[in-house]
């Protein structure tokens, strides 16, 4: 009886971290996709602010994430850190290119 419920635990253990990094991508992917819009009408303000946004849910959704989930949004979290750095420097194409492809990842980690 009591494997039963360790076997239930651990499945129910792997299942709600699942649930975790997948809310977190899909915030991620809502706030990164805000940045590039804002980098394409030439508001590198708002860019970096939406970026500094996904930056957050990518990490946060990488540290319950496993396996290529994981490698995508860490790949994720770098390009919007290179966002950040950009966009800060009003280097808006350069910045939303970095958001672009923190896009891809974040789709990429999900499955989508």
């Amino acid at each position: 009886m009591k494997k039963i419920a360790s076997v239930c635990a651990g499945l129910f253990l792997m299942l709600s971290t699942a649930v975790f990094a997948e809310d977190h991508a899909t915030e991620a992917l809502s706030h990164a996709k805000a940045a590039v819009e804002h980098g394409k009408a030439g508001h590198p303000p708002v860019l970096v602010e939406h970026a500094k946004l996904a930056l957050e849910h990518a990490l946060a959704g990488s540290l319950v994430a496993k396996g290529k989930s994981k490698n995508h949004l860490d790949a994720a979290a770098k390009s919007l850190q290179d966002a950040i750095d950009r966009g800060g420097l009003d280097q808006t194409e350069s910045a939303t290119q970095s958001a672009t492809e923190a896009v891809e990842h974040i789709k990429a980690s999900a499955g989508k």
